[in-house]
């Protein structure tokens, strides 16, 4: 009686060698970002209205004010007041683009990891700001120049160092406000009525409450952000009043923007 002995079978391994794709560099991600901030004709125009109210807030502050208010902060503060409008509308369609044109669904299937789309988009509208500013300044400066010259008055350069980067941070707050109601919300229309609401109606019902309930006057500064990135523009804050603007930016800007965060992650894309 033989017996038959069984040999097992093992499938052939896969010696072929596998191919892995390095991640897209983050510098490409930035080119590519940057300009679908352009590529859009709202986006296009929303930038070249910056440069256009620019000029014209200039030109107005020329022709319209008397020759004893020609100074650099008129200038500036009347360039400024558009900018403040425009910056955040710009970061909010930054970042709601991908959703209102569905191109999410490109987007993130080429750079799987959302974080990285995020944080160019938010590096992005943070130096459009900052370089939006500088022109700002820089037109102001010009147009000091040409409207006391016009004006047979000297020049006034009374605005600082130290205020001119607190203006800058206002206005950066402002831009991160319009970006994280754009994470939040991931709609248009949506993150620009927030932002209105946020700037104009808000301000409101806290200077209503600050009128009416002395505990929310003595500490409103701790919880309206509006209140406390005003102060900017026109006083060299105390250290109770920075960390105010750091408590009011935690509970407004910091905390809604981890969640934005964190849904935009997990979100599902169509």
């Amino acid at each position: 009686m033989s017996t038959t002995q069984e040999v097992p079978v093992t499938a052939p391994q896969d010696t072929s060698p596998h191919t892995t794709h390095a991640p897209i560099p983050f510098t490409r991600i930035l080119g590519v970002e940057l300009r679908k901030m352009f590529d859009t004709r709202s986006g296009f125009w929303l930038m070249a209205s910056i440069a256009i109210l620019a000029v014209i807030a200039t030109a107005a502050t020329i022709i319209f004010s008397p020759s004893e208010t020609l100074t650099y902060g008129n200038f500036a503060g009347a360039i400024g007041t558009p900018m403040a409008v425009i910056l955040p509308i710009v970061a909010i369609l930054s970042v709601t683009s991908e959703w209102s044109q569905r191109s999410a669904l490109t987007t993130f299937t080429l750079v799987p990891n959302r974080q990285r789309v995020i944080s160019a988009k938010l590096l992005l509208t943070v130096a459009i700001g900052a370089a939006s500013m500088v022109l700002a300044l820089t037109v102001g400066a010009v147009g000091n120049l040409i409207g006391t010259a016009i004006a047979g008055v000297d020049p006034t350069w009374e605005v600082s160092v130290r205020e001119v980067a607190q203006i800058i941070l206002a206005n950066e707050i402002g831009v991160l406000i319009g970006f994280m109601l754009g994470v939040l919300l991931r709609s248009s229309a949506g993150a620009i009525v927030g932002y209105f609401v946020y700037s104009l109606v808000l301000p409101t019902i806290s200077g209503a409450l600050a009128s009416t309930q002395q505990w929310y006057a003595d500490n409103a500064g701790w919880i309206d952000l509006n209140w406390t990135t005003f102060q900017l523009f026109d006083s060299t804050l105390s250290r109770t009043e920075w960390t105010q603007l750091g408590v009011a930016s935690t509970i407004w800007l910091v905390i809604p923007l981890t969640v934005g965060l964190i849904l935009v992650r997990r979100s599902e894309v169509k």
